[in-house]
């Protein structure tokens, strides 16, 4: 892999991200810490893997936040919806800042997207991009949560 090629990206349409080179994420596990191995485990789609190491992880973990969402995520892939709403849930609790939470509600609205609930997504990217905008994001991350809201709410009026 050369410098700065792009191993994974984000994609519009599924709203999901997904591996570009899973070579170079599978030269990456062996070194990767807990967190990040469950993240390439799940970009890999190695679940059962990644649900395992990200239960072990979340079990050990001090600082509960981001196991969570890692977690979260797994769950969200292996369509354990409920599961998954349950880590959302708790990682709102432990949020404690508006950029923290707009980072879970982004993550709440691709599983709504993922159910097909379409409409609800729309609402937690719309709330998530108002949140990185009055917390200062990267606009990269407003644009992220506008382009979600967009294709969720194109998603809902084309099921109606």
């Amino acid at each position: 892999m050369t410098p700065g090629a792009e191993v994974w990206r984000f994609d519009p349409v599924s709203l999901r991200d997904v591996a570009v080179d899973s070579q170079a994420l599978t030269d990456r596990l062996p070194g990767a810490p807990a967190l990040e191995r469950v993240w390439i485990l799940r970009m890999l789609c190695r679940l059962e893997e990644a649900a395992r190491e990200g239960e072990e992880l979340l079990a050990s973990a001090s600082n509960r936040f981001r196991p969570l969402l890692v977690l979260a995520e797994v769950y969200q892939w292996q369509y354990r919806w409920h599961d998954a709403a349950l880590l959302h849930e708790e990682a709102l609790r432990r949020a404690q800042t508006p950029s923290r939470e707009a980072t879970v509600r982004e993550q709440i609205g691709r599983r709504l997207f993922d159910e097909g609930r379409y409409w609800s997504a729309a609402a937690e990217f719309e709330w998530a991009r108002d949140l990185y905008r009055s917390g200062g994001a990267v606009e990269a991350r407003v644009r992220m949560c506008e382009q979600a809201l967009l294709r969720a709410r194109e998603q809902d009026s084309c099921d109606r």
